[in-house]
């Protein structure tokens, strides 16, 4: 159960806390007061995706907060299989800046907004003004069906075997060709495969041979830099190199060091340098000695490079990308060589999962048509109830190919009015005759999901009257069912029935304009239902009849 809901720079709303109670909640107020925000703000905690728009002009971020108690078990599996410690209490935070990055937090922990999304879905469920139009696609009449029967583990079984059998014919599609389209891309496979076999190639080659080509280009440069820094360590006939004058002066210091150990650091570090700089000039020696090269192996290495490179045109950037290449074009090769073998394997095994598939489809159609049966006195019920006395609900299905949901579909028919022959809802029903549809068949399907709090925004669109009152009836049946329920509404024959009245009220204070959420006492609820009732101009007679809503109510 939802219980708290703090809100901060979100929109209109500067600060503000809503507190909801169990059973049934309604909030109130005047258009475009912010209750569509409060709407917002609660999909951003669900994990729902947002917009930087979302934060208040000249604030750094928006912030929301909830706090959930009365945890089910599905919840409590989700918040553990997460890596969260289930408490009596449930906080879910999330704040949303204005580069539109948000950040998210379960109980005080980072959390991702995927997790957030999963939880959601087990706490609320939110039935928005669009959902009623949704009723017109008669895709979503198989969900529907498939929601109150309960379908889950059937479904998914189906959809592992249709999946698997797509793949397959997929690779049976990829098999099929003629033997002439068949013949030509093998002697391809095969020109490319022997060509990438003859190179030999291997792994940091080319790196190796451009080092080559290059001391190769550069060897007159090579062997006067290393003469030049021998002659330098080791002298010639007219000067002294650095390693006889480095020895001079380690010699030197060591007649010093004889009586006086002041300069000893300095005499050890100069024999330590002395005898690196004749190792390095003995190196210096032995490499000037062993250079050699012959022309001709530069031709060599260009040719070896150019055929590199002709490769990696062909089949890759790389070395790694040629073998990569390699190996698929090998693998492709035997694929192809071994297609009829293959191709009879995985005739056999389509005819297996079809069958398999057909089956498991046959069971949802019939799974589907005795929900139905029950589904549809159940709806009929309630929209009698609803002040729709004369409805007739049925349903028109047809078998088809195998698809992503089963090989069948169907559709929602209704009558209105007696003597009427069913037919689509999109060519009968009305605004108000959808709505209350819609709430039926929430209610209905309420009754078989384990989620705790329905939020309906505006679920009265186009009912009034009698109907409205119904309507009111029917959310607070819901709500004493076991379910929160938290209705948006405009109707005062709805907000009668709350156990909970929140008014949403909007105010303007210098240039900016401020939304505040409060709950009502009981003669501040007599007040605002008649103004929803007449507007401006409260009179006593619509006061009076505002008592008399509640007291008819019972709330």
């Amino acid at each position: 159960m939802l219980n708290e809901l703090s809100i901060e720079n979100v929109a209109v709303i500067e600060k503000t806390d809503v507190h909801f109670g169990p059973g049934l909640n309604v909030l109130t107020g005047e258009t475009g007061a912010g209750k569509s925000i409060l709407i917002d703000s609660i999909n951003a905690i669900l994990g729902n995706r947002t917009s930087r728009d979302l934060v208040r002009s000249g604030a750094q971020k928006a912030s929301v907060w909830a706090t959930f108690s009365d945890l089910s078990n599905e919840v409590r599996v989700l918040l553990s299989d997460a890596g969260y410690e289930p408490e009596e209490e449930l906080l879910l935070s999330r704040e949303i800046g204005q580069d539109g990055k948000s950040s998210c937090r379960i109980n005080g922990k980072p959390a991702t907004v995927g997790i957030l999304r999963q939880l959601g879905e087990a706490l609320i469920t939110i039935h928005g003004q669009h959902d009623n139009q949704s009723l017109l696609n008669p895709a979503n009449h198989l969900s529907i069906l498939d929601e109150y029967a309960q379908n889950d583990s059937l479904l998914g079984q189906y959809r592992d075997l249709y999946h698997t059998l797509r793949d397959a014919q997929k690779q049976m599609s990829g098999l099929a060709m003629d033997e002439g389209e068949k013949q030509r891309k093998m002697d391809l496979l095969r020109y490319q495969t022997q060509e990438i076999e003859a190179a030999e190639l291997q792994q940091g080659e080319e790196e190796e041979l451009e080092e080559q080509r290059s001391k190769i280009h550069h060897s007159q440069q090579i062997l006067d830099s290393l003469g030049a820094a021998y002659d330098a360590l080791q002298g010639g006939d007219d000067y002294e190199g650095s390693v006889g004058l480095l020895g001079q002066a380690h010699e030197q210091l060591g007649q010093i060091n004889e009586f006086s150990s002041e300069f000893s650091g300095f005499y050890e570090k100069l024999g330590e340098l002395y005898y690196a700089g004749q190792d390095i000039a003995a190196e210096l020696k032995s490499a000037l000695d062993d250079f050699d090269f012959e022309p001709a192996m530069l031709n060599e290495i260009e040719e070896r490079l150019d055929l590199l490179y002709q490769l990696k045109r062909k089949y890759g950037a790389s070395v790694a990308d040629i073998e990569a290449y390699y190996e698929k074009a090998l693998q492709e090769l035997e694929t192809i060589e071994f297609a009829d073998q293959r191709l009879e394997e995985l005739q056999q095994r389509c005819a297996l999962l079809q069958e398999k598939a057909t089956a498991c489809a046959t069971q949802l159609t019939a799974a589907r048509k005795k929900a139905f049966d029950a589904f549809s006195t159940a709806i009929m019920a309630s929209l009698r109830f609803l002040n729709m006395p004369n409805i007739k609900f049925s349903l028109i299905a047809e078998q088809t190919k195998l698809g992503p949901l089963g090989a069948d579909a169907m559709e929602f028919f209704i009558s209105t009015n007696p003597g009427e022959e069913p037919k689509p809802l999109a060519k009968i029903a009305s605004g108000g005759e959808l709505s209350r549809i819609m709430l039926a068949i929430k209610s209905v399907l309420a009754e078989k999901d384990h989620i705790p709090t329905v939020i309906y925004d505006e679920i009265d669109a186009g009912v009034s009257g009698l109907a409205a009152g119904r309507v009111g009836q029917k959310l607070q049946e819901t709500a004493k069912s076991g379910h929160q329920v938290i209705c948006i509404t405009h109707t005062a024959q709805i907000a009668a029935y709350a156990q909970q009245h929140l008014l949403i009220e909007k105010s303007v204070t210098g240039e900016r304009t401020y939304t505040k959420v409060r709950q009502l006492a009981k003669e501040e609820r007599v007040a605002e239902l008649a103004r929803i009732v007449s507007g401006d101009k409260v009179t006593e007679l619509s006061l009076a009849n505002a008592r008399e809503l509640l007291e008819l109510s019972d709330a």
